[in-house]
């Protein structure tokens, strides 16, 4: 839909620099696209509290900005789509999902190390359970500390020596403009990712038909697609947004028998133990169109190996 809006679209988002930068890029997309659009600032819970994010609850960032969207304070949410619950919204509507940053997980560590060169009993600071169980399993010694805050003051645990290294999403460092300070981009065979890390979700009102459809400017499609996949596998796992779980899709080229190349969806996931003692894993290759799907049939085969005892 090419024709603007009267008035500039609003974009709800907290006040960090990670969540007002990440906003921004859907601000200036939509300004590009000839929608006059601004940031409006929304202060949530988490925001005014230190302690992590399991004690103060799952979507505890999104339910302040979904609720000023549901009040027509905004007119458009900009979430990090893993930290969104994966029970939809009534009312609401994903109406883009931009092209997706770097998901892999990035050591930040003293002494520009690797994870491969930290020394047993060494400190780890991490906000995510699934990035802390995924450590333990690699049978490093390291001694895993919570971590909250927003980025700067993760990274300077670091520079200040209270911590030896925190392990953080990557797209947030590139987002930023910090990548110079990541030590390590953890390959996903060491560490999976977050279901949907490093994609942005775009939110608005589902009745507002021009939004949805101004809004589907901004949306890839293979990048939903890999979401898509990657969130089913939660849903169907029962599973919230901070719990041990990895899964990472990806959009690849194969070859059929007559040497012609097609794109198809390769999606996989493991679940781990919190104590790091025990872990799964499955892969699954499909059709893009069947996303959902794949991620249901992901997860039906991580239950058939034990992930609910697990989980």
């Amino acid at each position: 839909m090419s024709e603007s809006s009267p008035n500039p679209i609003r974009i709800g988002t907290r006040g960090s620099l990670l969540a007002t930068t990440q906003a921004g890029t859907i601000r200036d997309g939509l300004i590009a696209a000839g929608h006059p659009a601004e940031l409006v600032i929304i202060k949530t819970a988490g925001d005014l509290s230190a302690a992590p994010v399991q004690q103060i609850g799952v979507g505890v960032f999104t339910t302040a900005i979904r609720q000023a969207l549901t009040n027509h304070e905004v007119d458009v949410a900009v979430h990090s789509y893993k930290d969104l619950p994966t029970a939809p919204e009534p009312g609401l509507v994903i109406a883009a999902i931009p092209a997706r940053e770097d998901p892999r997980d990035a050591l930040v560590a003293a002494g520009g190390k690797v994870l491969g060169e930290l020394l047993p009993g060494a400190t780890v600071g991490t906000s995510a359970p699934r990035r802390a169980a995924q450590l333990r399993a690699l049978g490093l010694g390291l001694e895993i500390r919570p971590l909250r805050g927003n980025l700067d003051s993760r990274l300077g645990k670091v520079a200040s020596g209270e911590l030896d290294a925190v392990v953080v999403a990557r797209a947030g460092l590139v987002r930023i403009g910090r990548t110079d300070e990541v030590t390590e981009a953890l390959d996903p065979v060491q560490m999976l990712p977050a279901p949907a890390q490093g994609a942005l979700a775009v939110e608005c009102r589902a009745d507002d038909a021009q939004l949805v459809s101004i809004l589907a400017e901004l949306d890839d499609p293979s990048t939903r697609a890999a979401i898509d996949a990657e969130r089913a596998v939660l849903t169907a796992l029962e599973a919230g947004c901070t719990a041990p779980i990895g899964a990472l899709a990806e959009v690849v080229e194969s070859i059929d028998e007559d040497g012609r190349i097609f794109t198809e969806l390769s999606l996989r996931a493991t679940v781990v133990a919190e104590d790091g003692s025990d872990a799964i894993k499955a892969s699954v290759v499909g059709p893009t169109e069947r996303a959902t799907e794949l991620g249901r049939e992901l997860a039906a085969e991580l239950l058939d190996q034990g992930a609910k005892e697990l989980l």
